[in-house]
């Protein structure tokens, strides 16, 4: 007999802007617990985007993460000793943490001064419906789009 599944503890609201999705994405942002300077590039970053878009940081945020965030994605699964890459629907709170690990890698991997300019520059390409992360949801969506035809071994 299977455990018991651990409840999803409830996340609590950013201290600044009053927001769970930030709050969120300070801890995916976070490395070796260290949250104070993870909350500072994120703060530091939506200051870098209010100055260069004259918009709220948040809302180029919020924007960012519902554009970077995939439908569908490929699950593999293995049927009569073939593996079928099957297209699959992503589950709202896996859709999020998808698009804050995306937005977070391609954010690490350009070439800006600090990492709030970094954060600060892929959120705002990623608004606009460009850079890194909106190319890796594309690609998912391909891939889906591509094995649409092994639908039918969804389980």
């Amino acid at each position: 007999m299977r455990r018991k599944t651990a409840e999803k503890r409830q996340t609590l609201a950013d201290p600044v802007y009053k927001d769970v999705l930030v709050s969120k994405f300070v801890n995916a942002v976070m490395k070796s617990g260290k949250k104070n300077v993870a909350r500072s590039l994120v703060y530091q970053a939506f200051s870098v985007i209010s100055d260069r878009t004259e918009e709220e940081g948040v809302e180029i945020f919020r924007q960012a993460v519902n554009n970077v965030a995939p439908l569908v994605e490929v699950r593999s699964r293995r049927v009569g000793g073939a593996t079928y890459q099957v297209p699959i629907e992503v589950r709202p709170d896996r859709r999020t943490a998808l698009a804050f690990r995306w937005l977070i890698q391609y954010a690490r991997a350009r070439n800006d001064k600090s990492m709030a300019n970094r954060l600060a520059s892929e959120l705002i390409s990623a608004a606009k419906g460009e850079g890194g992360a909106i190319k890796k949801k594309d690609d998912t969506h391909r891939m889906a789009e591509a094995n649409k035809a092994f639908a039918h071994f969804r389980f």
